[in-house]
């Protein structure tokens, strides 16, 4: 390029474009990396899947969601086959484990055990965050419908 005073206007914007953004790179030449963003840097190593699934289940908050599906799948092999058979957990609530059974009989044995229950899954399943369990009976249907319903026996006075 000539003199300062005898330069085209294409070479006057050629360096002033040089002087704001520096030199040209070529384009096999990568830009350097800045901070932490290092090639061989702190926390570039790669890492095992189930630690990356631990840490995204953790911060997402699915962990006790998550230990209380694996409770409810498991329970076949927590209260035994013939058990099982007549109780199934139907939910979570604050802590409680609610576990509903065919019939008053089966709550009340499975209220027996319920240490032995509870102390497996303390054991198996911290994560699941069941601080009691609830045995339920059988559902029964209820006499009291609609808004204008009465104290009283209900329709079970008629039966006799």
């Amino acid at each position: 390029m000539s003199e300062r005073g005898s330069e085209t206007e294409a070479e006057r914007v050629w360096l002033r474009l040089r002087e704001v953004f520096g030199r040209p790179r070529s384009r096999r030449e990568r830009p350097k990396p800045k901070g932490d963003n290092l090639p061989y840097g702190k926390g570039r190593d790669p890492l095992a899947a189930g630690t990356v699934l631990d840490a995204v289940t953790e911060s997402l908050g699915w962990v006790t969601p998550l230990a209380q599906t694996d409770l409810t799948a498991a329970w076949r092999s927590i209260a035994g086959e013939e058990t099982a058979r007549h109780a199934a957990v139907e939910g979570f609530a604050d802590g409680v484990l609610l576990v509903r059974c065919d019939s008053t009989a089966w709550a009340t044995q499975l209220g027996l055990m319920r240490s032995q229950i509870a102390e497996r899954i303390a054991r198996d399943f911290p994560a699941a965050g069941v601080e009691s369990i609830r045995f339920l009976g059988p559902n029964t249907p209820s006499w009291n419908h609609g808004r204008r319903s009465v104290q009283g026996r209900g329709p079970r006075d008629t039966y006799g």
